[in-house]
């Protein structure tokens, strides 16, 4: 592994220009106007995987877009690493936000990133930390230095719910056996501070839809008469939080996992700055629920946020109209033991008990998953902090995630294996935001970082 330092050097420029031409493809999963384009991403990501070596590629097809399937078996007696990763991107709205067009990407310096890094969408989430994977892959292959057996699953789907995942998994359990499964969809603490993600959040995601009158009518003739589903809208997500900024949902703390105050302390020593964390949002103060700090708020508790909120007029100018539709789509994201499917429903049950009877509402599930927690004494934890360690310099701190890969729990369920989140992107990357982007440093040390897990995977397996 002496080597890789020089190797990545040597094909620095080739790497980052692979990765521009992946990111130029606008793969949005949950516009099906980009369905082409998932699917050739799909096909890009697949001849990737033969040139870089795998002696075995296929497009999987599943009830939705296809998973990209690959693998490389040098001896069965030996452990396997299966990455995981997706090649599908958020929408690129507000697209009149961006500073530069979402799928052309661009090279610039940041006061974060003065090596510079990548502007686009997709960048860091997760196409960026995916091709990772693919070039550290190729390095081992071309050095002769692969220890162990590698499969490779990448999904278009995950930024829509992984639906057509958890069916392929459930298929193939043969096909995907793994001894450790490793994914970089996550971030680190600083370019100086590697950490090792040991817990997400899980998701449940709704669309309501609140109707009044059978048509839009004049605010003049009707203003006052009839309801206004928007202005009951409000109303009812405002309901939602307390005076404490706690969820009013009944049974919805029911099975929230209390952290221990010697947790919380450990939790607590990661470096973290609330002025910084102000400053870079541009905001005069953090919010949130009484009792807890930022980083508890944003990773140990259950969120409740309206995502999207629309109705009525719209346009340019005024119209005088009362709408007959409001609509707005809510995310709730959970911990460990709370079930999303049965928060959906509490929600759902909820949201529909509190509605005047002077409109209808309608509770649309939209996807969810369940919350993960990984343990820190795991051979794979063990072998990702020493890979960190020898490339960073400091080991890895444990963190939690207020973020969500629902098939995380799905693979330890299907697979009976352990995930390894080795993320190298930044909180600051605006992932799922406009400039969504990735540090050069970032790639080329995940590319640099990646094939001494699976040394020290291996070697701790024997």
């Amino acid at each position: 592994m002496e080597n890789i330092k020089q190797y990545v050097q040597e094909n620095k420029e080739r790497f980052l220009q692979e990765l521009i031409e992946l990111l130029k493809i606008p793969s949005v999963s949950a516009d099906s106007a980009y369905a082409h384009d998932v699917i050739m991403t799909a096909e890009m990501v697949k001849s990737s995987l033969e040139k870089a070596g795998c002696d075995f590629v296929e497009l999987c097809e599943t009830p939705g877009y296809p998973i990209v399937y690959g693998e490389k078996i040098i001896d069965k007696n030996l452990p396997t690493v299966l990455v995981y990763g997706h090649y599908d991107v958020q929408p690129a709205d507000p697209v009149e936000l961006w500073t530069s067009p979402p799928f052309e990407p661009v090279i610039k310096t940041t006061d974060i990133h003065p090596e510079g890094a990548i502007f686009a969408r997709g960048a860091c989430d997760d196409k960026g930390q995916m091709y990772m994977h693919v070039k550290a892959f190729e390095y081992m292959i071309a050095t002769n230095t692969l220890p162990c057996n590698v499969k490779f699953m990448i999904e278009g789907e995950e930024e829509v719910g992984s639906k057509s995942l958890g069916w392929f998994v459930e298929r193939n359990q043969e096909k995907l056996a793994n001894d450790v499964i490793l994914i970089s969809d996550t971030g680190m603490i600083s370019n100086t501070q590697p950490s090792i993600t040991t817990g997400l959040r899980g998701l449940s995601y709704v669309e309501v839809e609140v109707t009044g009158p059978n048509r839009d009518l004049h605010s003049g003739l009707y203003g006052g008469a009839v309801a206004n589903p928007i202005n009951i809208l409000t109303k009812m997500i405002a309901s939602l939080h307390d005076e404490n900024n706690h969820i009013t949902i009944p049974g919805f703390y029911d099975n929230v996992e209390e952290l221990s105050v010697e947790e919380r302390a450990e939790m607590a020593k990661a470096p973290f700055s609330l002025e910084k964390y102000k400053n870079a949002l541009a905001i005069e103060d953090v919010h949130g629920e009484t009792g807890y700090v930022t980083n508890e708020r944003n990773s140990i508790r259950p969120t409740l946020d309206v995502n999207g909120i629309w109705g009525g007029y719209t346009g340019e100018g005024a119209k005088t109209v009362i709408a007959s539709k409001a609509f707005a789509k809510i995310s709730m994201r959970l911990v460990p033991n709370q079930d999303w499917e049965d928060i959906t429903e509490l929600f759902k049950n909820h949201f529909e008990s509190i509605a005047p009877k002077s409109v209808k509402v309608v509770v649309k599930p939209h996807h969810g998953g369940q919350g993960y927690v990984t343990p820190i004494d795991s051979v794979g934890y063990r072998a990702a902090n020493k890979a960190y360690t020898e490339t960073f310099g400091v080991p890895a701190i444990p963190v939690r995630s207020g973020g969500s890969i629902p098939i995380v729990s799905l693979f330890e369920k299907e697979l009976k294996s352990k995930t390894i989140l080795m993320g190298f992107g930044l909180d600051s990357d605006a992932i799922h935001s406009p400039n969504e982007h990735f540090g050069v440093f970032n790639y080329l040390k995940g590319i640099e970082t990646i094939p001494l897990f699976y040394k020290y995977f291996t070697e701790m397996n024997k």
